[in-house]
């Protein structure tokens, strides 16, 4: 068994868009990791709790025709047995990766033999990481296994350099305090797109403001940025209000004298709201009371 660290994730931008096959652009979060290891007499807290879930993702995985053969079941259940856990101190509920730290430990520790084609690799990520959330576009565990930011398109993963971001722009979590669930959310956004004028619309007004927040972001055209942004935040008042919690709306409303802008991280509904600006103390004063965490 490999005992290599996994870092969470955060979807910069792309979350609900990717859906549709937009660009979305991923950076992982070193704050928190996960890595696979056995229990034993010194270390149990949590440790059970760990194992029974990975053994139910290890039965899921051995009802899938197209991926039981894909991971070695015999040993992995073997290291069940044996006590294997995920110690993680990565949170539940907060979009940042927790699914995915395991389907990428598990993967990176037990596949029968791995591939190195990214887009492939997010196919069957995604179909792993469904026993957790109902549908996984598999971005989440690919982000947790290379550990590198990345573009992503349905043509190619572009990994970029891990100081992409413009100096001036600084990336934050706030922290709304609730549990996200994931899945009844996308379940709620995909009820709602079967309204062609949603669905329409969404992607004529909702799918380039994505796109060019990622451009400008890559680009280092800060002004260009945060005009994109607002008009994201826009954007998500208007298409995905329910995964916006009441408690952190108005941030989103909010327009102050100097760059700032917010946006739902992972599904929204909870967890964390991520935000952008060019004033680190402003910002602070600004989100005094809110539990802030710097990227």
């Amino acid at each position: 068994m490999n005992e290599r660290v996994f870092h969470s994730k955060t979807i910069l931008f792309g979350e609900y868009s990717m859906i549709f096959d937009s660009t979305a652009l991923m950076v992982p979060m070193t704050k928190f990791s996960a890595h696979l290891r056995f229990a034993s007499h010194m270390l149990a807290q949590g440790s059970a709790a760990s194992n029974a879930s990975i053994q139910r993702f290890a039965d899921y995985l051995q009802d899938q025709p197209d991926l039981k053969d894909v991971i070695d079941l015999q040993m992995l259940n073997y290291d069940l047995y044996n006590g294997l856990f995920l110690d993680s101190d990565v949170p539940s509920g907060y979009g940042l990766g927790s699914s995915g730290t395991l389907v990428a430990a598990i993967y990176d520790s037990y596949a029968k033999q791995k591939t190195d084609d990214l887009l492939q690799l997010k196919t069957l990520f995604g179909k792993m990481e469904s026993c957790f959330h109902g549908s996984s576009s598999g971005i989440d565990p690919l982000q947790c296994y290379l550990g590198k930011p990345f573009r992503i398109t349905p043509q190619a993963v572009t990994l970029l350099p891990d100081d992409f971001i413009p100096a001036d722009i600084h990336v934050f979590l706030v922290d709304t305090g609730i549990k996200s669930n994931t899945k009844p959310l996308v379940q709620h956004f995909r009820k709602k797109c079967e309204d062609p004028k949603f669905l329409n619309d969404f992607k004529t007004t909702y799918v380039p403001c994505v796109s060019a927040c990622i451009d400008n972001l890559i680009e280092g055209k800060t002004e260009a940025f945060f005009s994109s942004l607002r008009q994201l935040t826009d954007g998500q008042l208007r298409f995905l209000r329910p995964m916006i919690t009441d408690n952190t709306i108005d941030l989103f409303l909010e327009k102050p004298d100097f760059h700032f802008g917010v946006k739902i991280s992972g599904s929204g509904g909870g967890g964390y709201v991520l935000g952008f600006t060019d004033d680190v103390e402003q910002t602070k004063q600004f989100l005094e009371g809110y539990d802030l965490i710097w990227l």
